[in-house]
């Protein structure tokens, strides 16, 4: 197992993993995903372990139920135990292109659909999406 400074939600046993430098949005985004009916996962800190070829995330024991609402404080919130990880945003990259090529990120040998999220427009709804069993198709 391994913690990564991140935020994560999931949708029906669904994760996605929201990665990038302190204060550009990670629990901004959770929080919309959220509003939508996302449950939260972990804010801040994040814990990633594998069995069976399969990526689970969870949330330390100390911080589980909270996440940070900037300008606000902390809030305790609906939560899951632990979910698949399904895709990782990365909020510090920008896509280059309109329709990018898909690019994965490596987690305990598994290889999951990675999408640049800087400036990604209508980005929460892309997600829900995708979480509610939606897949990146090929640009090619």
């Amino acid at each position: 197992m391994k913690t990564v400074h991140g935020t994560a939600v999931a949708r029906g046993g669904r994760g996605v993993l929201i990665l990038g430098a302190s204060g550009v949005g990670k629990s901004g985004l959770a929080l919309a995903l959220m509003a939508l009916g996302a449950d939260l996962v972990a804010d801040d800190a994040v814990q990633i372990s594998a069995q069976g070829g399969e990526v689970t995330l969870s949330c330390p024991v100390a911080i589980r139920g909270m996440i940070e609402a900037r300008g606000v404080g902390l809030l305790t919130v609906n939560f899951v135990d632990k979910a698949k990880l399904a895709f990782v945003v990365n909020l510090d990259e920008t896509a280059e292109e309109r329709l990018p090529a898909p690019r994965v990120a490596p987690y305990f040998g598994v290889d999951v659909p990675l999408i640049s999220g800087k400036n990604t427009p209508a980005l929460a709804s892309v997600l829900w999406c995708l979480l509610g069993g939606g897949q990146l198709m090929p640009t090619e």
